[in-house]
């Protein structure tokens, strides 16, 4: 049986996040000693009294989701490690936790406009007429597959499946891996930018890596770029973790929600529950700014 701690660290967290994680499963390894049961036996109504024990400790509702969240990843390590056949706790979390609520979402047709009033031929110059090619290829992913900062940034030419029709997103410390398809519009775009566009920015600024989005400035300013010149054609469009928000809320809409947790590379249901919630919590602001109740 391998330790947690190499578990933890072939899921790529950090080490300081090992370390939490080891920590708080350590905690509950001893509360199951001293209540006589063990993580590989206890049930799921005996995991409620931890929770309780946590409750009458005086620990706060985040601390509490924070510290179960250890104890379900011990979970899945037992499982994977064929010790156990279920997490008893996967889908439990503390209610009433004070959260930020996703305001100001765009609906899908906001999302596809800011796609397609990208403007790419504003400039004669063939470097930035490319740049700009680049920003909508880019801006495609942000909008239609949800993608964030980080998984645009680690992209790399070989994710890309253009005769499948799709690309592959990688990985992260926080999300997981996913094959995601591409509309028929951006297939065409992206068969420009491998063939054409990627070469030519390559060899004007001398940054030939693997990356699908070579660039010598920290990615984020990129998109930072591309944003203010979204917001030019809707000012509601502020962030990409905005945007991100709207396109994982839209997808609920259509989708059931192990698909959306697929989609969005998120490893915990909860996650995607949370977008649920806010978005019911965005309509009772609606009604609330337009229809106020006496």
């Amino acid at each position: 049986m391998k330790p947690f701690k190499e578990y933890l660290e072939e899921q790529n967290y950090s080490e300081s996040t090992v370390n939490l994680h080891t920590k708080e499963t350590q905690n509950f390894i001893k509360w199951c000693n001293r209540n006589s049961t063990t993580p590989i036996e206890i049930d799921y109504k005996k995991s409620l009294k931890y929770i309780k024990y946590l409750t009458r400790k005086g620990t706060t509702k985040k601390t509490i989701n924070h510290r179960l969240r250890s104890v379900k990843i011990y979970f899945d390590y037992l499982i994977d490690e064929a010790c156990r056949v279920d997490n008893p706790i996967e889908n439990t979390t503390v209610k009433g936790v004070k959260r930020n609520v996703n305001y100001n979402l765009l609906e899908a047709e906001e999302l596809e406009d800011l796609y397609y009033s990208f403007e790419t031929d504003k400039y004669q110059e063939e470097y930035h007429k490319y740049t700009l090619k680049r920003a909508k290829v880019i801006i495609g992913l942000i909008v239609y597959q949800g993608l964030n900062t980080t998984d645009l940034g680690n992209l790399k030419i070989e994710h890309l499946q253009l005769n499948k029709g799709k690309i592959y997103v990688p990985s992260t410390r926080r999300s997981n891996a996913r094959e995601l398809e591409l509309k028929p519009w951006q297939i065409m775009e992206f068969m420009e930018y491998a063939n054409e566009v990627r070469p030519t920015i390559q060899n004007k600024i001398g940054n030939h890596s693997e990356q699908l989005f070579n660039t010598n400035a920290r990615f984020n300013a990129i998109v930072y770029h591309i944003f203010k010149k979204l917001k030019k054609y809707n000012q509601k469009a502020e962030n990409i973790k905005q945007v991100r928000a709207s396109v994982i809320t839209n997808w609920l809409g259509q989708y059931n929600l192990r698909k959306v947790q697929y989609l969005a590379g998120h490893r915990y249901i909860s996650s995607i529950e949370r977008y649920l919630q806010d978005d019911l919590e965005n309509l009772h602001e609606i009604v609330n700014n337009f229809h106020p109740i006496s």
